[in-house]
């Protein structure tokens, strides 16, 4: 159900906002240009902020500053910060003594500058040129706008499982940003590649040092302010993520763990009326948390029953697909062949990535599916509080 709804919302999207857009590299001019502040926050990124920094340098903006945050980083990282000092004037950096998260090392950086718009992405990514000026015409369409969110897109493509979140990044990522938009309120931005205002930022208090995915509280935050959230896929963004099974999981668990996080930080949401419209955002995941529960009470039965056979008053459900099967495969296929048309602006669909994403629906609800379950009773017992600090990802396959 919730498929074909992100479908819908994302031609609504397509037709409405996106069909009509000029070239990449041809943004509409801006009404006025203000300085803007490209926040990167580093933890061990020795290997990656080199070229992350000369990569912003390229970026095609009349006024900008870019602020590296070194949060307690281990390895070279501090080092190779103060070189590219030397190289680059409109570099900043900021050298925190201890690792204290990524939320603290933003918040850091957005203290430290003067500019009116914050850019933030991560220390081991690649910006478009052009993304700040596909970004800031949203602030100036509408003052009621906190924050921009961009289109982020997969870099490491050397094994299966890359190639499959490339998948996940259009028909998933893409196609939920797309319907959300429409339906007036996005879950949570892409922390990799988003664009703040500072006034709004600074009116909720910028970000929470102890949530996990800081990206999806600062999303709750600005909204119950009233602040507008904008997606911007021309905003484009090229990021590194796992090609390990191990280094999935950790990075799922985080993002599980995060959400319920935050549905128990704003469950007193609901005795206030003038946060009506996030209610089924909240819904939504509510109910895939519930829906994780009854699969797996469904998949405990239909187990115990091939061994034991339960009473004939306990129903058992058939794990083995059938008829609602294919339904689900056939969905699946039309909202991986709907991603990729919408996706084929931004990069041309490759055949070996197309033939990986028919496994794509059955990974990706299996590894929802688990990470939920263990992500939400680890969520509960986490101490209240707790800084929220940095953990070395998995990269990729170098």
């Amino acid at each position: 159900m919730m498929s074909y709804v992100w479908i819908g919302g994302a031609w609504f999207f397509y037709l409405r906002f996106e069909r009509k857009d000029p070239p990449l590299d041809s943004p509409p001019a801006l009404s006025r240009y203000p300085k803007i502040a490209f926040l990167v926050p580093c933890y061990n990124e020795g290997d990656n902020v080199r070229l992350l920094i000369s990569n912003l340098m390229e970026s095609v903006y009349p006024d900008f500053e870019i602020i590296a945050i070194n949060d307690g980083s281990s390895d070279n990282t501090g080092e190779v910060l103060d070189e590219l000092l030397l190289q680059y004037p409109l570099l900043r950096v900021v050298h925190q003594a201890e690792n204290h998260g990524k939320a603290m090392a933003l918040t850091a950086g957005a203290l430290i500058t003067t500019a009116e718009f914050l850019f933030c992405i991560d220390g081991d990514a690649l910006l478009h040129p052009q993304a700040a000026n596909w970004a800031l015409r949203h602030f100036f369409a509408n003052p009621r706008v906190g924050a921009v969110t961009g289109n982020p897109r997969i870099r490491t493509r050397s094994t299966i499982l890359g190639r499959i979140q490339v998948g996940e990044f259009s028909s998933i990522v893409g196609l939920i940003k797309r319907a959300q938009r429409t339906f007036g309120r996005v879950f949570t931005v892409s922390g990799v590649v988003v664009c703040f205002r500072r006034t709004a930022l600074h009116s909720v208090g910028y970000w929470s040092n102890d949530m996990l995915t800081e990206d999806i509280d600062i999303t709750w935050k600005l909204q119950l302010a009233n602040w507008a959230i904008r997606f911007e896929p021309s905003a484009l963004c090229w990021i590194l993520m796992p090609e390990t099974i191990a280094g999935l999981w950790k990075q799922r668990l985080r993002w599980s763990m995060g959400g319920t996080q935050t549905l128990i930080k704003y469950r007193s949401m609901w005795v206030t009326w003038k946060a009506k419209e996030m209610f089924l955002i909240y819904l939504e995941y509510l109910t895939s948390l519930a829906w994780g529960y009854s699969m797996l009470l469904c998949a405990l039965a239909f187990i115990i029953n091939q061994i034991v056979p339960l009473p004939v008053e306990i129903p058992v459900a058939s794990m083995i697909p059938g008829v609602c099967g294919l339904v689900l495969a056939l969905t699946g296929f039309l909202q991986v062949v709907t991603g990729i048309y919408f996706d084929r602006r931004y990069e041309p669909p490759a055949p070996k990535n197309i033939f990986v994403l028919i496994w794509y629906p059955v990974a990706y609800w299996c590894l929802g599916w688990f990470t939920a379950m263990w992500g939400c009773p680890k969520t509960f017992a986490r101490k209240t509080g707790e800084l929220a600090t940095w953990v070395s990802p998995d990269r990729g396959v170098k």
